[in-house]
């Protein structure tokens, strides 16, 4: 794959009024504030309308990146995207932070050592915090100034965009946050590197969040096996027993037809890709929170997540 020339983008770039669409920009950002959390259709509108007429410009830079992101790997995606400062959640800190409100410290403690289902913690409350988390996030998200501390603003990285790339950035957040409260273990991410087996997870987890067929089926699988028993050594060769591998190939593929499709193709035109600039708010929590809690609908039921199997098992001897 062809990279763009950072050099052409600057050149279009030239041609831009960007204090116009700074000033326009501000505007959508202050529409979608006073919001308050509630996107209705009369506001969503005047964000766009706010925005369409400052960025046609903007639209021709990025229409430049269209052909050249076409096809791009998911995998490629996720592993920029773990490079954006604040990605990456310590399972540890964020469990203490969110149950200390509610459990004692004992109850915490074991949390963390299995996780909040075994410890007792009520799938209610966990689907509680899980739903703030959700909504932190998305507000966050739709706030967030993209391009800030991505060296290299719109030109870090060809091929993605620097603001496409945060905004994955966010999704692995919510991903991560919600994945430790419905009794995932630690990810593990690393900036550097990301095993096999993390980014065989993390592909299920964007493949429910996108609403591909066959990712709840993988995270099943995972999920069953996490409940039992077993070491993680012992869990990764049970995983290779089960179509578990075939259904992260098949979802990997669909995510990447996905991401290029209608969140790079499309989504490019209506984020505006503004160096050290804003994006609609709007747009933006339009997109993520739906994701984020199909992402929720899918682990609230699973066993792993369930107090009461916790406590029948226990009851059972097993």
């Amino acid at each position: 794959m062809k990279s763009i020339k950072s050099e052409s983008i600057k050149t279009k770039l030239k041609s831009v009024d960007f204090d116009k669409l700074k000033t326009k920009s501000g505007e959508v950002l202050e529409i979608a504030k006073k919001s308050s959390g509630e996107i209705t259709k009369e506001t969503l509108n005047s964000v766009s309308n706010a925005a369409n007429i400052s960025v046609k410009k903007a639209k021709e830079v990025a229409g430049q990146t269209k052909d050249k992101i076409q096809n791009i790997k998911p995998e490629d995606v996720l592993s920029q995207a773990i490079k954006v400062p604040g990605v990456r959640i310590d399972r540890k800190s964020f469990l203490i932070k969110e149950l200390q409100k509610y459990c004692p410290d004992e109850q915490v403690f074991k949390a963390i050592e299995t996780n909040p289902a075994k410890a007792g913690i009520p799938r209610e409350k966990i689907n509680e915090i899980a739903d703030y988390v959700i909504d932190y996030e998305t507000n966050k998200v739709s706030t967030v100034s993209f391009a800030s501390g991505l060296p290299g603003g719109l030109a870090m990285i060809a091929t993605i965009p620097a603001d496409t790339l945060q905004y994955f950035g966010f999704m692995m957040r919510v991903m991560q946050k919600l994945s430790y409260l419905y009794g995932f273990s630690d990810f593990e991410l690393s900036e550097n590197e990301i095993s096999d087996e993390t980014m065989n997870l993390m592909l299920l987890f964007f493949g429910v969040m996108f609403g591909i067929n066959g990712a709840n089926q993988g995270i099943k699988i995972v999920a069953e096996t996490t409940s039992k028993k077993i070491s993680k050594s012992l869990a990764q060769k049970a995983l290779t027993q089960t179509a578990y591998y075939p259904i992260v190939k098949k979802v990997a593929t669909a995510l990447g037809f996905k991401m290029s499709k209608d969140v790079f193709a499309k989504g490019v035109s209506k984020v505006v890709p503004v160096i050290g600039g804003v994006v609609s708010g709007g747009v933006t929590y339009l997109t993520f929170k739906p994701c984020a809690k199909k992402l929720k609908d899918t682990l609230k039921v699973l066993r792993l997540s369930d107090s009461e199997y916790y406590k029948e098992t226990l009851n059972e001897g097993e």
